[in-house]
């Protein structure tokens, strides 16, 4: 059997719905000879008349059963079009994400929003990890971008953009320095610190301890945990004291205050990276949607 063309198929339903070659000639732009053609060899490839001529043109059995095959072939053409132009511009595609568990009270889920609503058929799936656990999971590329906290220069990743927000102290709701709006660092210097590992994130550890060092102290760590609402919920216990990012005001976690330093420390940054593969069209637009939204600065 000879090949049959979509250019055949579209010809033969052109004729099929109107019935009659002239009209769908001018239907398709085509002059009549080359339509008649057309569906000539389509006849001839198949094996069989589509179309009775006379006294007017009307499907054949054959044809009538082909109509809605040949419809079918035509639509699935065309989704496949439209699919591969989505997925091109990145409108359609998967976008694995990892991220620091203190990106989820900052920029994250403003973003994540902004993507779903503007990207609605882009699949994206979430990963907490570590600001270590993403380093290897973006040059591994089991992730396709990352939002990390104080990452440590690394040549493999790719650094699009960031956002800076100060640290700010968080205590018990009936510690002493509760009740004033700001004070400086220097007055928790006698107070035991709760911290995350080294291990779990270096570059905020060194930030941290970096940071006290500038206000005169070396902080006095009593406990070391990886998870921040384990560091907040010790925090309640009354078992000391830490330094968050600003955003943590926005967790309305028991009977903790948050509290301004005076004078602002150095700004703590949440990096949004990506790995050493080239970067598909949907992560593209997640990376720029997530530009737009770090370079405007915390709400």
């Amino acid at each position: 059997m000879q090949n049959v063309t979509l250019k055949q198929l579209r010809y033969f339903i052109a004729v099929a719905e109107d019935l009659h070659f002239g009209r769908a000639a001018e239907r398709l732009v085509v002059s009549q000879p080359p339509l008649s053609q057309q569906i000539r060899k389509l006849e001839r490839a198949l094996g069989h008349d589509l179309f009775s001529r006379k006294p007017s043109v009307r499907l054949t059995p054959a044809g009538e059963a082909f109509l809605p095959a040949a419809r079918q072939v035509l639509t699935g053409v065309d989704r496949a079009v439209d699919l591969t132009r989505r997925a091109a511009v990145g409108e359609i595609g998967h976008v694995a994400v990892g991220f620091a568990a203190s990106a989820a009270v900052s920029a994250l889920p403003e973003i994540v929003r902004a993507c779903r609503q503007e990207l609605p058929d882009v699949a994206i799936t979430m990963r907490e990890l570590s600001t270590a656990e993403q380093t290897r999971a973006l040059i591994s590329g089991s992730i396709d971008v990352g939002f990390l906290r104080e990452p440590n220069p690394n040549e493999a990743l790719h650094a699009e953009a960031s956002m800076e927000e100060p640290l700010i102290a968080v205590l018990a709701e009936e510690h002493p320095l509760a009740s004033r709006r700001t004070f400086p660092l220097s007055e928790l210097q006698s107070e035991p610190f709760l911290l995350f590992p080294r291990a779990v994130a270096p570059g905020l550890h060194d930030h941290v301890l970096a940071t006290c060092a500038a206000a005169g102290f070396a902080p006095r760590v009593l406990q070391e945990t990886r998870a921040w609402l384990t560091i907040v919920a010790l925090v309640e216990c009354g078992l000391g004291v830490s330094l968050v990012p600003a955003s943590f005001r926005r967790l309305k976690w028991g009977r903790v205050a948050y509290r301004d330093l005076d004078p602002t420390p150095s700004p703590t940054r949440l990096v949004l990276c990506r790995g050493p593969a080239e970067p598909s069209a949907a992560t593209t637009r997640f990376v720029a949607i997530a530009r737009s939204i770090l370079e405007a600065g915390p709400a």
